[in-house]
């Protein structure tokens, strides 16, 4: 029986993205509830200080070199996260970018970037985990999407359509996995302050983006991450398919 305070002891979890943000926070929440953690990203210097963190509170800890648009690497990731933690059970499909702007005069390497990172990486990621969790008839399988995989707007067309992607991909998959013991969880963040913003190339979409997010008392990062913990604490009966959180200043 777990700890109370400890729910996952005993489970392994894999977070993408887990160098800022809503990985990071993620990884800290995963590994405070109990379990061992692999945090994946690029850049891997910004991992170094969240890895001594959780080894600091006891967790056990492994950092890869995750570059999520490269499929093997996502198979790589997969099978050390099981070699050097004994395991897979939770898996957190974090990683993705936000570069907001026009479809008239955009630059479509922008596109790309977003399709790459944002659909095919969930993608690979996802195929690298999932046999092993139904060969196991367990696991949790989380996706972070926004609030834009439901709602369209001007301005957002290609980050918008990658994010109905995973909106529409998840839902596939729980539906093909769910009877064999693999929750799927989708959570759709509204705005949340990250560097996501940092990233987009259009002057006036950027420019846009900041006023939104200064406009309100936008979500932290801890937010997303308390979310995600309740969606893999339930109990294996239960499973909580979808959470929309919004700042409660954001109005769509």
């Amino acid at each position: 029986m777990t700890d109370g305070s400890r729910p996952l002891t005993g489970k392994v979890a894999l977070v993408t993205g887990a160098s800022s943000g809503i990985g990071e926070a993620t990884a800290i929440a995963l590994a405070e509830a109990g379990a061992g953690v692999a945090i994946g990203a690029r850049r891997t210097d910004r991992l170094d200080a969240l890895a001594e963190r959780l080894r600091n509170g006891g967790a056990s800890v492994v950092q890869l070199a995750l570059d999520v648009t490269d499929e093997q690497a996502c198979n790589d990731a997969v099978q050390r996260t099981r070699e050097e933690l004994g395991g897979l059970d939770i898996l957190i499909n974090n990683a993705g970018i936000m570069l907001l702007g026009t479809i008239v005069g955009a630059d479509v390497e922008d596109w790309r970037r977003m399709i790459n990172t944002n659909v095919l990486g969930l993608m690979y990621m996802t195929h690298a985990a999932i046999e092993g969790m139904v060969e196991q008839g367990s696991g949790d399988i989380v996706n972070v999407s926004s609030v834009a995989g439901r709602v369209a707007r001007s301005g957002a067309g290609v980050y918008t359509a990658s994010k109905w992607a995973v909106n529409a991909f998840s839902e596939s998959l729980r539906q093909e996995v769910t009877g064999r013991g693999v929750r799927v969880g989708l959570v759709e963040p509204g705005a949340v302050t990250t560097e996501l913003t940092d990233h987009i190339t259009q002057p006036e979409a950027k420019a846009g983006a900041v006023r939104m997010y200064t406009s309100m008392r936008a979500l932290q990062a801890e937010d997303i991450a308390r979310a995600v913990l309740y969606l893999v604490t339930q109990p294996p009966h239960v499973a909580v398919n979808e959470i929309l959180i919004r700042p409660t200043d954001q109005e769509r």
